[in-house]
């Protein structure tokens, strides 16, 4: 298991963004390297989908990045979230 050391200099900038942001920019980070889905960039940041696509979209000005190699599992996640959710 990698053990990260955060470079001290990161906790003054994120501080003034929240209890979470570390995670969250991570997470963030990893999704737009596309090395992980949407879903699993929003439980990495401990976030529910719509809660990680808010804060994409405040923090970068879009939410969802469209790329072969992770489409099919977020249209996956989109689906289901509409199953659920639907009348």
């Amino acid at each position: 298991m990698i053990s990260l050391q955060l470079n001290p200099i990161f906790q003054e900038v994120l501080e003034p963004l929240g209890s979470n942001a570390a995670n969250f920019f991570l997470a963030a980070s990893l999704y737009h390297a596309q090395a992980v889905s949407f879903a699993r960039a929003a439980e990495l940041a401990g976030l529910s989908w719509q809660d990680f696509l808010q804060r994409l979209q405040e923090h970068f000005q879009f939410g969802y990045i469209i790329a072969d190699k992770v489409v099919l599992e977020d249209l996956e996640t989109v689906a289901k979230f509409d199953r659920e959710f639907s009348l």
